[in-house]
């Protein structure tokens, strides 16, 4: 159940997509002087060594982030700029998971809560958080995300995101995100959740889909970027990130990025992306 480690896929086209809409979502956040909470489900280690044993293994980052250069894509310098902020001048050695790069824009008045299940990677998650600016504002749970993150809603600040990230190595979490976000939307309607999931199977995808219409939640969009389109075989093709009240301006910068992104990360295969609104305001 525990198997999944997130550092044999550091900086794969996955993390670009995923990353990419976290931190367009937090730079929205720091344009105003009031405080806001950010809860990660599924922290991982925070922090991840391309260099390591595991990210050599399949070197997925070298068809992902490695291929992105920072003067060709000033759409994404805030990215790519957090990204940089754990390397050498010019280097590309150390990858950022989504709670150090939420760390990057905390501030002494903001709030962290993460959530990692995988006890060796908590104990790196917290050692990686020990090292940032206004880590005491931040606190690591070894604990189920999808039900600690009830107990921060709604979040004192009255601005958060809730960000839901898992393997899906159980077929039951696509059934349980669902539960999680309705049940958060119930407490914290005005928040911004940012769901991520894998395309293996696209009919999986689409009960998904179903699952999360149902809830009757409104302003819902939805964010795909794949390096091949969909196929029966083994593997994942494509991931894709949903989001429940994005902020202004978001839809419009993903509009911009996911065809660039298609067209540079794409290997022998067709490059697709989506970028649609699943359910208008």
């Amino acid at each position: 159940m525990l198997s999944y480690r997130h550092s044999f896929h550091a900086g794969n086209f996955a993390d670009i997509l995923k990353h990419s809409v976290l931190v367009a979502v937090l730079e929205h956040f720091i344009k105003k002087d009031k405080p806001f909470d950010y809860i990660d489900s599924h922290s991982g280690a925070g922090l991840f060594d391309l260099s390591s044993e595991h990210a050599q293994k399949l070197g997925e980052y070298k068809e992902g982030i490695a291929k992105l250069q920072p003067e060709q894509w000033p759409e994404l310098s805030a990215y790519l700029n957090a990204i940089a902020a754990f390397n050498d001048q010019g280097e590309l050695r150390y990858y950022p998971g989504s709670p150090l790069l939420a760390m990057q824009y905390l501030r002494a008045k903001d709030n962290a809560w993460l959530y990692e299940l995988h006890p060796n990677d908590v104990e790196l998650l917290r050692n990686n958080i020990a090292s940032c600016r206004y880590s005491k504002r931040a606190k690591v749970t070894c604990a189920d995300g999808l039900k600690g993150l009830l107990a921060h809603l709604p979040p004192v600040s009255r601005r958060g995101l809730v960000l839901i990230d898992p393997s899906y190595e159980i077929k039951t979490e696509y059934e349980q995100v669902v539960a999680a976000i309705a049940q958060g939307y119930k407490k914290f309607a005005t928040g911004i959740y940012a769901l991520w999931y894998p395309v293996v199977d696209r009919q999986t995808i689409n009960q998904l889909e179903q699952s999360l219409l149902a809830t009757g939640i409104k302003d819902i969009q939805r964010f795909e970027l794949g390096l091949a389109p969909d196929s029966a075989g083994r593997g994942m093709t494509s991931s894709g990130m949903i989001v429940i009240n994005p902020p202004w301006g978001l839809f419009e910068h993903m509009q911009q990025v996911l065809p660039r992104l298609a067209a540079t990360l794409k290997t022998n295969a067709e490059a697709v992306y989506r970028c649609e609104v699943l359910v208008g305001e």
